[in-house]
């Protein structure tokens, strides 16, 4: 892969070809095509309507001026630069480029239809609504889908497979590992769903949000509703009260929720960092792969670092983003302008960081072994069975037992205790013959209690 020199950012550079994806929506070209769509559907929206006395465009005017839109490439890109190094206003230049097709499809006569009762911040709103919502369910979502079926497969899988908890970073009641990744399946799941039913909003109502231009080229026409229509027919919900801008508030709340699903995906990742480091996970040798320059023996969990710091850059733009978009001085200031060329590297972050857990996620091996020997070497963890076993003794009136929490507490706390010394207890409680055999029988690796069963409801309808 051929890299452009001295780029700054790694997004560009190293991991070019991972968020490379989100360029085709996300970078200044895709925005730029993004403007010319909505220029061009606007000229053909009031033609249609016949507003300001246009008539209709032809099928064939249409297509010609949507093919424009479709074909936009390096040399619109160039146009533009162009056009903006004289206009120094990026959105006057799209307007300009758009004129010259119309000049050049014998459509002259209706080039003041181009922009005409805009200002800026309709097109750019529209602009950024329609690529981030494109960039979202195209690039965006998929991944998240790829990598939340990674914690999938392998809750399906070891649905069974038993391990020990750790709470406070203590033994503790065992679970299953299918359990356990299914916790994070269902938690995706959910915010995947939210994230799918976010609300694009777009404005188009002029210079202060009040079609006072509008009302004075063609005091008859209901401009409220045209400027509806237009807008949902690109497929965005109309926001009808705005200031210049459209308030932003759709994106805090996407980044939002985009933000939570990074950071799920972040104790994901340092859970598996913590499951490998005890040997509960082995990592795939990877051929020619190195783990350390001088230490030949290493296989580092790299994928779930790359993922851990890819995640926190991505939530800290994305929190950033939230925050300042949603305030505007007055009517209208810069600060969304600069803050929205952002999206794209915060969005590229995160997808990097989908990119490596879900590699990684192929690179493990369960290492069932380790999962036993951990269990078998904590017989202590099966206290809390005990004493309330004992308790539903003591209840139904089939011991007088006082107080067997405080009983296990003193055989168990801070204490290795043997599968021998634990039924030697059981042996001699004043419990049911029913419920010592029923303690007798347990182990660590059966205490798991409906974790197995508790897998299904990952594929649950989060909603």
């Amino acid at each position: 892969m051929t890299l452009p020199p001295q780029v700054l950012s790694p997004l560009d550079g190293r991991y070019r070809e991972a968020a490379s994806p989100l360029g085709e929506y996300l970078s200044e070209a895709g925005l730029n095509r993004a403007r010319t769509h909505v220029e061009v559907e606007w000229i053909i929206f009031l033609a249609e309507h016949k507003l300001f006395g246009a008539a209709p465009l032809s099928e064939a005017q249409k297509s010609t001026l949507r093919g424009h839109v479709m074909n936009f490439g390096q040399s619109e890109i160039d146009q533009l630069a162009e056009l903006e190094a004289v206009t120094r206003h990026d959105v006057k230049a799209v307007e300009y480029l758009v004129r010259s097709w119309m000049e050049a499809d014998g459509l002259a006569h209706l080039a003041e239809l181009t922009h005409i009762t805009c200002t800026s911040e309709d097109i750019n709103n529209l602009s950024y609504a329609l690529t981030v919502r494109d960039a979202v369910r195209s690039v965006w979502t998929p991944a998240l889908e790829r990598a939340t079926e990674g914690f999938r497969s392998l809750a399906t899988e070891h649905a069974e497979t038993p391990l020990l908890s750790r709470t406070h970073g203590q033994p503790a009641t065992p679970s299953t590992l299918g359990k356990e990744m299914a916790v994070f399946v269902y938690r995706l799941d959910r915010v995947r769903q939210q994230i799918a039913e976010t609300e694009y909003l777009g404005k188009f109502s002029g210079a202060t949000g009040n079609f006072a231009a509008h009302r004075v080229a063609d005091p008859s026409a209901d401009w409220p509703e045209i400027s509806r229509a237009f807008v949902e027919s690109l497929g965005l919900s109309w926001n009808p009260l705005t200031t210049q801008i459209e308030s932003h508030d759709w994106q805090a709340e996407l980044y939002a929720r985009v933000a939570h699903a990074n950071r799920i995906l972040h104790n994901a990742a340092t859970d598996i960092w913590t499951y490998i480091s005890m040997g509960y996970f082995r990592q795939i040798p990877q051929a020619g792969a190195t783990g350390s320059s001088t230490m030949p023996h290493k296989i580092n969990p790299i994928r779930f670092e790359n993922a851990e710091a890819n995640f926190e850059v991505s939530c800290a733009l994305l929190d950033s983003l939230a925050a300042t978009l949603v305030t505007s001085r007055m009517q209208r200031d810069l600060t969304d302008s600069t803050t929205q060329r952002n999206i794209g590297v915060a969005l590229g972050h995160s997808l990097l960081a989908l990119e490596n857990i879900t590699r990684g996620l192929t690179e493990l091996d369960v290492a069932e072994d380790a999962l036993a020997a951990d269990l078998n070497a904590n017989w202590e963890v099966l206290g809390e069975a005990i004493q309330t076993v004992i308790r539903a003794e003591v209840v139904a009136g089939r011991s007088s037992i006082s107080d067997p929490y405080a009983l296990l507490k003193e055989l168990t706390r801070g204490k290795r205790v043997t599968a021998e010394a634990l039924a030697e207890f059981v042996s001699g409680l004043e419990i049911s013959d029913e419920a010592k055999a029923r303690l007798s029988a347990l182990t660590p690796a059966t205490y798991v209690g409906d974790s197995a069963a508790l897998v299904r409801f990952m594929n649950a309808d989060p909603s």
